[in-house]
């Protein structure tokens, strides 16, 4: 299969992985909180990554490599896992996932400051329609979903622990491989989350098969297998370009907790979310190139000239 189209598929398996995440921790929610589900989820990621690594017995990230590594390990695997889990607990799947992917406009701002690559107009239009879909998604207010004010400033904290996760993995992929990368750095992200290793044994003792079988699911489906093939992506392509990808997983993440968890959005955390997801599109867009046609020479002075 040509390189472009294991990128594609992996992209694909990334979206339906991670959007699945969003429901399956609303359910799991009920048994565990957020840091023991956190710990649990990237124990058993960080086992199954661990059998990968050691069959293809790739050299560590050694240096700045390692450093970002660790970074985006304390920052996406372990941040953004616990701060999630938190957030589900007052919003739906859906609108966590909506919030969420506000980090593709984030990504796009950094990469404007620190990268040097201006602010150009599509960028501009779409952080404000993007965080008017923001605030119309605050003031939704009850519908067959779950919203309130701290959650809503938690999945924008999530947000911002994505992007500057997606951010610190694409540097260090320029010499670290993707299963390496994405071991390494799930293995960070448990260790920043040990302080919550006694209270995981104590609820995974007390937790039903189904929240069980919830945490193996996230561990290996949505952290080992979905990071992996993001990392692989993310590594032939720009960082902006892969953060925009996501914008469907909101919408599949709204259609399966509809359909699994009877979680209904409501009607104006579904045009908030229209409008976030609009505002990320515009701002992905790239600017139009004027062409400017050459100044024609009249043909007396072609004559003249000759």
């Amino acid at each position: 299969m040509p390189t472009k189209y294991r990128a594609v598929a992996a992209v694909l398996t990334t979206v339906l992985l991670w959007a699945s995440a969003f429901v399956v921790i609303r359910a799991v929610g009920e048994d565990l909180s957020p840091g023991s589900l956190a710990f649990a989820r990237l124990a058993v990621g960080t086992v199954a990554l661990a059998v990968v690594a050691l069959r293809y017995r790739r050299p560590l990230p050694r240096g700045r490599a390692l450093a970002f590594v660790l970074g985006y390990g304390v920052l996406w695997f372990a941040g953004y896992t616990v701060v999630l889990n938190w957030a589900e607990r007052h919003l739906d799947a859906g609108t966590a996932a909506l919030l969420v992917n506000v980090a593709p406009i984030l990504v796009a701002v950094v990469a404007g400051v620190v990268f040097r690559e201006g602010f150009p107009r599509p960028v501009m239009i779409g952080m404000l329609v993007a965080f008017t879909g923001v605030l119309v998604i605050a003031v939704g207010g009850d519908g067959g979903g779950v919203v309130d004010t701290l959650g809503i400033v938690l999945g924008l904290v999530t947000a911002v622990l994505y992007a500057a996760g997606v951010l610190m993995q694409k540097v260090a992929l320029r010499s670290v491989d993707a299963v390496t990368a994405t071991w390494v750095g799930c293995a960070a992200g448990l260790v920043a989350t040990l302080p919550f290793a006694p209270q995981a044994v104590v609820e995974l003792a007390h937790a039903s098969g189904g929240s069980i079988a919830g945490v193996v699911f996230l561990g290996v489906g949505p952290t080992a297998i979905a990071f992996t093939t993001w990392a692989y992506a993310l590594a032939r392509t720009d960082a902006g370009r892969m953060a925009a990808t996501t914008l469907c997983v909101p919408g599949i993440a709204v259609l399966v907790s509809w359909v699994t968890l009877g979680e209904v959005p409501t009607a104006l955390g579904l045009i908030g979310g229209a409008l976030c997801l609009a505002g990320v599109a515009i701002s992905r867009r790239k600017p139009r190139v004027v062409e400017t046609a050459a100044p024609q020479v009249p043909a007396e002075s072609c004559e003249a000239a000759a």
